[in-house]
């Protein structure tokens, strides 16, 4: 893997993390709608990564969960769980984002983090068992 991709993908994944510790501070804070959000962007950020390793770039958050779903959960690297995460985040974060009589609740915005938390553990993992010298 050359450089650049690795760099890059480093990048996403701390760049997910942030997003995943951000959201967990907003669940604390009781500021659901955002929590949400900014577990979606953890899981979008993570997934990014993921598709680096198969050269892909998504260039929309669909193209995201559908590349996401046809080069991991398809072909059996990732279960179906986590491929539903990303999809079900990304349709509570457009919710949540854009519908102006959303209404998230606590249970959802702890849902949403504990999905994050394990998407992002997923794709560690998986970096670190496939490409171990990419994460420091």
């Amino acid at each position: 893997m050359e450089t650049a991709a690795k760099a890059l993908i480093e990048g996403y994944m701390q760049k997910a993390e942030k997003k995943l510790k951000v959201a967990k501070k907003l669940l604390k804070s009781h500021d659901y709608e955002d929590c949400v959000s900014r577990a979606y962007y953890a899981v979008y950020h993570a997934a990014q990564a993921l598709l680096l390793t198969e050269g892909e770039k998504a260039e929309t958050h669909k193209g995201v969960v559908t590349l996401f779903g046809l080069l991991f959960v398809k072909t059996g690297k990732f279960n179906k769980n986590i491929g539903r995460y990303i999809a079900n985040l990304k349709d509570d974060r457009e919710s949540g984002d854009y519908e102006i009589f959303c209404y998230v609740d606590s249970k959802s915005a702890e849902t949403a983090v504990s999905e994050a938390r394990e998407f992002l553990k997923a794709a560690r993992e998986y970096l670190q068992k496939n490409y171990p010298n990419v994460l420091k």
